[in-house]
């Protein structure tokens, strides 16, 4: 079955006050829907991969053809990469509690550190791509960017938290101002979604 664009889960203007609702039409229903399109295209003639989740495409990506190895990586990294970036923000924002919040601690001193660090290395990653938060098969957490839409999982590493740093994401409403895309972001974080992709890790 084709990839299709997931819906998001609130209203193109729920997210106003720190993204603004042009950027989230554009983004969601321009860029998004271009990456599912090429990446069908990209499949079209390989019934075999088309029933595959994205997830499995990139988690096995070496096993893909060649001819459309770059081309699946490159779509299927930018439709798996935005569904994530979609589902950790809504409305509200707040701190991460329960087990989470417990292994942030461990890891960053306390959660006003974890900020810092993820922000910094946000700030400082030099053109397109995205930062993450992650777990690794023991649950240990750690901050990594990578480049265009390459994705966690082809390394054998499970994303929690995702931040776009693609210009499209938030050019219209901070122009070259990263650093003020990159603070407004913290206000609108899905601490649910990222505590229960966290315990999905745990449970694995």
């Amino acid at each position: 079955m084709p990839h299709k664009l997931p819906n998001l889960p609130y209203a193109y203007e729920a997210l106003e006050l720190y993204i603004d609702t042009q950027t989230m039409q554009i983004h969601h229903d321009k860029h998004h829907q271009a990456y599912i399109n090429k990446l069908n295209d990209a499949l079209k003639d390989y019934p075999e991969l088309v029933e595959k989740s994205v997830e499995d495409l990139l988690m096995s990506i070496d096993s893909v053809p060649e001819k459309i190895r770059l081309t699946v990586k490159n779509n299927g990294g930018g439709h798996f990469n935005h569904s994530l970036f979609w589902r950790v923000m809504k409305p509200g924002g707040g701190e991460p509690s329960g087990h989470l919040a417990q292994s942030l601690i461990n890891k960053f001193g306390d959660f006003a550190k974890f900020k810092v660090e993820f922000s910094k290395i946000s700030n400082n990653f030099f053109g397109s791509g995205w930062c993450w938060l992650v777990a690794d098969s023991s649950d240990k957490l750690d901050i990594i960017t990578l480049p265009n839409h390459d994705c966690p999982i082809t390394i054998g590493l499970r994303p929690l938290l995702v931040l776009d740093l693609w210009e499209h994401a938030y050019y219209l409403k901070y122009q070259n101002r990263r650093v003020e895309y990159v603070e407004a972001w913290w206000n609108i974080i899905n601490w649910p979604e990222v505590e229960k992709n966290f315990e999905n890790v745990k449970n694995v």
